[in-house]
């Protein structure tokens, strides 16, 4: 009888070992797909946040602008409130841009997350400039929505705006 056991046994044990390791490399797929797809994602939301201030906002390109900001687009500031007018962006930035100082922006840092299947967050830094010299820093979180395969800035929160000491 001892011996009818072992011979259970030993198939048995070898057959759940198989399966853990089955088990184990398929969660390392999963993992290893779930790495590339917020590598993907993270790449997306840095091309539009260039988009977005490298060209639209430091260039004055208000059809760009235009494009990356969703109809119903709502800003929330610390100096000025909210705003829930697409066109009222528009003109705040063509206002920025009629100035005689030149006024641009510079990433310093920021975190991308997925927000399921509506988009990505994105929270970070940033530091403002007057005729290329820093004048403040400010933390902002975008919500970007994918409609298709277009990316729109739905809402804004910008806050913590500090001058820069001198």
């Amino acid at each position: 009888m001892e011996n009818n056991k072992k011979e259970i046994m030993i198939p048995m044990v070898n057959i759940i070992v198989l399966f853990i390791l089955f088990l184990s490399r398929q969660a390392v797929a999963q993992t290893s797909n779930e790495v590339i797809k917020m590598d993907v994602l993270k790449t997306e939301i840095i091309k539009m946040d260039s988009l977005l201030f490298d060209v639209a906002f430091n260039q004055c390109d208000a059809s760009q602008f235009k494009k990356i900001i969703a109809d119903d687009v709502e800003f929330y500031d610390d100096r000025f409130g909210l705003n829930i007018s697409k066109e009222n962006e528009i003109k705040s930035l063509n206002a920025k841009c009629s100035r005689p100082e030149k006024l641009t922006r510079k990433l310093n840092s920021c975190t991308i997350d997925k927000l399921g299947d509506f988009g990505a967050v994105q929270i970070g830094e940033h530091t403002f400039y007057i005729d290329g010299k820093p004048e403040g820093t400010g933390k902002f979180i975008h919500i970007w929505e994918r409609k298709n395969n277009d990316w729109k800035l739905k809402r804004i929160v910008s806050y913590e705006h500090r001058p820069i000491k001198k």
